[in-house]
C-alpha cells in the first residue's frame, strides 16, 4: 500500500492509501464541524445540514441525487458527531471517480427553503424518536450533564427549541463558515487512481473559498453531578456513568482503549463477571472516546430498578479494586486480543479503512497504517495502564440514570 497526500492552494487536503490488490474502493469527505462548533441557538445545525445535502445541488434533485449513487451501487451515506460531518461512499473502483463528483456537487448545496422546511420537520420526529429511546437518551443527557458548558457537551440532534427556531439563513451562514475548505479532508483508499481523483477534486473544489474555520479546545473533567430521571412508561433502569479521558492527540488513547476493554467490554470484563453473568444487570458495557483535546469514559447499564443500588455497589468495588491495585497481565492480554481483533478486522472493510484513514489525519495530520495502529496496542504495557488508572480516576464519575416512576432506583 502507498500513502499520498496533497493540498489545495485553497486548504483543502487529499489524502488516499493506494491497494492495487483490493477489490473495492471507498472515497470521504470529513468536515471538520459538529456539535461542539454550535451555539445554543443553532444547536442541531450541522445534523440539519447533513440531512440538506442529500435534497440536492442547485443542478441536482433529491430524486437525482440517488438515482446517481444508485446506478453506481454505491454503499453511501454520511454522519454527524459531536465534532466531525462525515459523507462517504464505498463502490466498485470503475465507479469512484463518478461517485466522488457527485459529493463534491453535494457539498455545494441548493439549501432551499422549502426543502428546509420540510426536512425540519423530520428532524423534530428524529428527535422525538430518540427521546423514547433510552439507551440513547441517557447517553445524551449524561453527556450534556458531564461537560457541562464545555461545547461537548452539546447535542448532535438539537433540541426542538433550538431546531424549531433555525432558519435557513442562519443555516446558510453556518454553512458559508465551516464548510470551508481548509475545514475538509477528501480521504480516499482502495484500488484507485490518486492522481485521477486529485485533479477531479481540484477542478470541482479548487474555486471554494477558505474561511479559515476554527475550532477552541479545552480540557474538561467533567462536573460529577448525579441526577436520575422519572418516565412512567418504562420498566427498566438506564444509567449511564462519564469520566475524564485522554484526547485523540494523545498517544495513551490506545491504554485507555485497553482499560474499557478490561472493565467493561461485553464478554469476560470485570463488568460481564460481576454484573452481567450473575444476572444482576442485562447490559453492562464501558468504551473509550477519544475527541480533539478531549476525552471520556462512558459506561452504560441497564438493569431492573430494584437493582440499580446493587448495581452501583458493585460498580463503586469495581472502580476502587481498579484504582487501588490496578489490572493484570492477563486482563491486559485478554483485552490486547480483543481490540487487535476488533482493529484488524475492521481494516479489512473499505469504509473501516476509510474512517480511520480521515480521523487520523483530521485530528492528527498524520498517517497511520494498520500496521503502525497494531503495534501501538501491543506497545501498552500493564504499567502504562495503571499510569492510566492514576491520573483519570474512574471514581470520579458524572451519573444520568432515566427509569420508571415509583420505583427504588438506588442513591
Amino acid at each position: 500500500m502507498e500513502f499520498r497526500k496533497t493540498t489545495l492552494d485553497n486548504g483543502l487536503t487529499v489524502i488516499g492509501e493506494v491497494n492495487p490488490a483490493a477489490q473495492s474502493a471507498a472515497i470521504g469527505f470529513f468536515v471538520r464541524t459538529g456539535a461542539r462548533d454550535e451555539t445554543a441557538e443553532i444547536n442541531g445545525v450541522s445534523h440539519f445540514l447533513e440531512h440538506m445535502l442529500f435534497k440536492g445541488s442547485d443542478r441536482l434533485s433529491a430524486l437525482e441525487v440517488n438515482e446517481a449513487f444508485d446506478r453506481t451501487g454505491a454503499k453511501f451515506n454520511a454522519f454527524t458527531s459531536e465534532e466531525n460531518t462525515v459523507y462517504y461512499a464505498a463502490v466498485l473502483p470503475r465507479f469512484l471517480p463518478e461517485v466522488t463528483e457527485l459529493w463534491t456537487e453535494l457539498l455545494r448545496p441548493a439549501l432551499r427553503q422549502s426543502d428546509f422546511d420540510l426536512e425540519k420537520n423530520v428532524i423534530l420526529e428524529e428527535i422525538a424518536m430518540y427521546k423514547d429511546t433510552p439507551h440513547f437518551d441517557v447517553m445524551d443527557k449524561c453527556r450534556a450533564l458531564h461537560f457541562g458548558l464545555h461545547p461537548c457537551g452539546a447535542s448532535v440532534l438539537g433540541t426542538n427549541e433550538s431546531i424549531t427556531g433555525l432558519t435557513a439563513e442562519a443555516m446558510r451562514m453556518y454553512f458559508n463558515m465551516r464548510y470551508s475548505p481548509d475545514n475538509i479532508v477528501a480521504a480516499c483508499c482502495g484500488n484507485l487512481d490518486f492522481d485521477a481523483i486529485c485533479r477531479l477534486i481540484e477542478k470541482r473544489c479548487g474555486g471554494w473559498t477558505a474561511t479559515e474555520a476554527r475550532r477552541a479546545l479545552s480540557y474538561y473533567g467533567g462536573t460529577g453531578q448525579k441526577e436520575r430521571e422519572e418516565r412512567a412508561n418504562l420498566v427498566r433502569e438506564h444509567i449511564c456513568l462519564m469520566s475524564a479521558g485522554v484526547s485523540m492527540q494523545d498517544e495513551r488513547r490506545f491504554a485507555m482503549s485497553l482499560l474499557a476493554a478490561i472493565v467493561g467490554d461485553d464478554t469476560g470484563s470485570r463488568y460481564f463477571w460481576e454484573l452481567v453473568d450473575p444476572a444482576i444487570a442485562e447490559t453492562a458495557v464501558m468504551q473509550a472516546e477519544s475527541m480533539d483535546g478531549v476525552g471520556a469514559m462512558y459506561s452504560f447499564i441497564r438493569c431492573g430498578p430494584r437493582d440499580a443500588q446493587r448495581v452501583y455497589e458493585i460498580v463503586g468495588r469495581i472502580f476502587e479494586d481498579v484504582a487501588a491495585n490496578g489490572v493484570t497481565e492477563a486482563e491486559l492480554e485478554a483485552a490486547r486480543n480483543k481490540v487487535l481483533s476488533a482493529l484488524t478486522i475492521k481494516s479489512e472493510q473499505p469504509m473501516g479503512r476509510l474512517v480511520s484513514l480521515g480521523f487520523n489525519w483530521v485530528y492528527g495530520r498524520e498517517y497511520r497504517s494498520v500496521a503502525d495502529d497494531v503495534a501501538a496496542v501491543r506497545k501498552v504495557t500493564v504499567d502504562d495502564v495503571n499510569a492510566l488508572i492514576g491520573e483519570f480516576d474512574l471514581r470520579k464519575f458524572t451519573r444520568y440514570a432515566i427509569g420508571p416512576a415509583g420505583e427504588a432506583a438506588g442513591d
